[in-house]
């Protein structure tokens, strides 16, 4: 940070906001003009276009230097200029230095200094070629220089300046000495300028906090032109702090004194940021603080989700207690705040219902079953869908048990229950896959390439064939690619949802993909990031992943420029999760058991999965676990049941044996990926068989041996020389397999 002047030692007694204002502001910010360092990505983008000049664009991505300067030149063609101007910009370029040789003093009259000219003229005005020529030169090399450090002239008199720029701070009215430097230090640069507050200390320090927050947290993007009207708006207004008016009435003077709105958004949001990092310095955080608020705000709890939890509309005041502890109890053991929320949301509808004038409850000894079912009657009369009752139903036996099992309430009736069958009937949902026309365009590699960064595309690329959730597709770790005892491919990543680890079978184009996405992201992040998806913009050291968010915009603007339309000639819209419905729909469709899916999307139970199909399968694994599996080259395959490969293991090999039936053996290949063998099974790498398949391999052995034959015989030396190699892998399949015993002598071996 660039400062104006250093503050003053604080006392560290100052009580209130005042006191705690004056021990978080750390002294690069409170300071009358505060000035980043240039290119300080939170509060502008990247440098000048101009290559060497460091200072932050403001207008056709040039700094207000060099923005002059093609202004001047009668606004050439940009890219001409960017490559031909000089990175010392206007403000910044050398003063003209005097004639004379060795003489560092400002040139002001005919390129002489002040003392010069004098000379010149005291002798008559001679030649000044001549005169020039005739001159020692000057040898003063301790002279002191300009305060300026991008100026090398001397110092004219006893001023800290140059002539030039002594000049200058003359025509601006002498003001401080530091002062100046400092404006003059950051000429084209984004500097936040707090004079406007003169003495208002604590109003000047709450602006100041808010600006390190911004700095701190790294998030938004916070020039000069967002904080700017808010100081303007502070320093018009008659109090001595922001927390003074409430938010409301900011908003209604921001909006008195400024006519044009569409400009507004950044700079009234900048005013409720700093209104909200003031609340939260003033609160403190923890439970303490926070549970005896009627509106919790989960960032004081060190909570990410929904920002706040509310229970002002919950009346009652025995009920909101009790809402209040069933909240913080949920939030404690792992819920969700999400799923908090919903709880939260749920009691107050009972507590609307408690305090209408036909019910009229007034404590808890009042919720008995009886008034349970008149709720339920009630809520059988809500217009929204049975699943949102259900959750309601839901939520409230959960609070209703957790008031009578952790005892917050001795007089809560032992019929106060809820039954499954007070839950409505859900409805048969059908599979959100999408169509197989639509499928067919998001999937063309022409379309694909029409994302603007390949972050996005090879995101879009994993929920297709993946069909991973977005939230867990886009946290995925930068080392999210494993590989099991066969060296087989899988992207490991955490399901959110369930709370666990989950695996899911990759081919090797997709693992090439995320090959070149970590190489993108060290040469952008040398010393790495935990993601393999970071987010692209507001973090400078790679440690924020891509937020859902922003993926979801993207892919609105991604469907615009492809012109995805549907069966109807429609524009497609379409929900990241669809994806995760067409991958589910899609195995189905391919005959894969549905145990097999329930793997690969990682649901806990067979009913998660059970809207994609009706049919499963759960006895082959235990035979191929048992029996013996050598690929083409002779080499046993070994899986291991207990291994924490298992489980992906299993069901990438279910994949092949549903997609690929062979007659002799099974496919390995994941179902993403098409066979770039044909039907050479037996010249394919991912080829696995067992000794149940030996008699079709020695017929097979006896076939390919007469097609060499014949071949030799009519001269077809490259027909044989192919079938050489597909009879040299028989032969290592059936040794290998002729060692193991048989499967039923084994099984009798085995028994006894």
């Amino acid at each position: 940070m660039v400062t104006a002047a250093e503050p003053a030692p604080t006392s560290p007694s100052v009580p209130g906001l005042l006191g705690k204002l004056m021990a978080a502001v750390r002294p690069e910010f409170r300071v009358d003009i505060v000035v980043p360092e240039r290119g300080a990505l939170v509060f502008d983008t990247a440098p000048c276009r101009v290559p060497g000049c460091v200072r932050q664009p403001r207008t056709r991505g040039l700094c207000k230097g060099h923005y002059y300067e093609w202004a001047q030149e009668g606004r050439p063609d940009i890219e001409a200029f960017v490559a031909t101007a000089s990175p010392e910009g206007l403000g910044r370029k050398e003063l003209t230095v005097c004639a004379v040789p060795g003489c560092r003093y400002g040139g002001t009259r005919r390129g002489l200094c002040v003392r010069h000219q004098g000379f010149w003229e005291r002798a008559g005005k001679p030649d000044r070629a001549a005169w020039l020529a005739g001159l020692t030169p000057v040898d003063d090399p301790g002279h002191p220089v300009c305060a300026l450090s991008y100026c090398t002239l001397w110092t004219q008199g006893r001023s800290p300046f140059c002539v030039n720029h002594r000049s200058r701070w003359e025509a601006v009215g002498r003001p401080d000495i530091d002062e100046f430097t400092v404006l003059c230090e950051s000429y084209g640069d984004d500097r936040f300028d707090f004079r406007p507050l003169g003495e208002r200390r604590q109003l000047k320090l709450e602006l100041q906090y808010a600006l390190q927050c911004r700095h701190d947290e790294r998030q938004v993007k916070t020039p000069a032109a967002v904080a700017r009207p808010a100081i303007a708006l502070a320093a018009a207004s008659p109090v001595a702090s922001l927390l003074d008016w409430p938010m409301p009435r900011w908003v209604e003077f921001f909006d008195a004194n400024h006519s044009a709105r569409h400009a507004q958004n950044g700079q009234v949001a900048f005013l409720r940021y700093a209104y909200r990092c003031l609340e939260d310095l003033l609160c403190g955080s923890g439970w303490e603080v926070e549970f005896p608020r009627d509106v919790w705000e989960l960032r004081r709890l060190g909570i990410e989700g929904r920002k706040r939890l509310r229970f002002d509309s919950i009346p009652q005041p025995w009920l909101r207690e009790l809402a209040k502890r069933f909240a913080r109890w949920r939030l404690s053991i792992g819920r969700s705040p999400i799923q908090t929320y919903i709880d939260v949301q749920a009691v107050t509808r009972l507590a609307r219902f408690l305090e209408s004038a036909p019910v009229n409850v007034t404590s808890l000894a009042g919720l008995d079953r009886v008034m349970l079912e008149r709720y339920l009657a009630d809520l059988a009369t809500d217009t929204r869908a049975p699943r949102s009752r259900s959750r309601d139903i839901s939520s409230l036996g959960a609070f209703l048990d957790a008031i009578r099992r952790h005892e917050w309430g001795c007089n809560l009736p032992a019929s106060a229950a809820f039954y499954p069958d007070d839950f409505p009937k859900p409805e048969k949902r059908l599979p959100r896959g999408l169509a197989e026309h639509v499928m067919a365009q998001v999937e063309q590699p022409a379309n694909l390439n029409r994302w603007h960064n390949p972050e996005s595309r090879l995101l879009t690329v994993v929920l297709m064939r993946c069909g991973l959730r977005v939230g867990d597709a886009s946290k995925a770790a930068f080392d999210c690619v494993v590989r099991d005892g066969d060296g087989a491919p899988y992207l490991r990543y955490v399901n959110r949802k369930m709370k666990r680890e989950a695996l899911v079978p990759i081919d090797e184009e997709l693992e090439q993909a995320i090959t070149e996405q970590q190489q993108r992201i060290l040469r952008r992040w040398p010393e790495g990031s935990p993601w393999l998806f970071p987010a692209p913009k507001m973090n400078p050291d790679g440690r924020k992943p891509l937020t859902t968010h922003s993926y979801r915009g993207q892919l609105r603007d991604w469907l615009g420029r492809c012109d995805v339309r549907d069966e109807h000639g429609q524009p497609v819209r379409l929900t990241p999760h669809q994806w995760r419905h067409t991958f589910g729909t899609r195995l189905i469709n391919r005959d894969v058991p549905q145990e097999v899916v329930r793997v690969l999307l990682d649901h806990s139970s067979g009913e998660m999965t059970a809207h994609y199909a009706r049919l499963h399968d759960t006895t082959v694994r235990r035979h191929w676990e048992k029996a013996r599996k050598v690929n083409t080259k002779g080499e046993t395959i070994t899986i291991d049941p207990d291994g924490p490969l298992a489980e992906a293991n299993w069901a990438k090999q279910r994949l092949g044996r549903a997609t690929q039936a062979l007659p002799n053996g099974f496919c390995g290949l994941p179902v993403q990926k098409t066979c770039p063998h044909a039907n050479a099974c037996l010249t394919c790498p991912m080829f696995v068989t067992t000794p149940e398949f030996l008699p079709q391999h020695r017929e097979h052995r006896q076939q390919i041996l007469q097609i060499i034959t014949a071949a030799q015989a009519r001269g077809q030396l490259r027909l044989a020389e192919m079938n050489r190699q597909v009879l040299g892998n028989l032969d290592n399949i059936i040794t290998t397999l002729e060692a193991d015993p048989d499967p039923k002598e084994q099984e009798a071996a085995d028994a006894s």
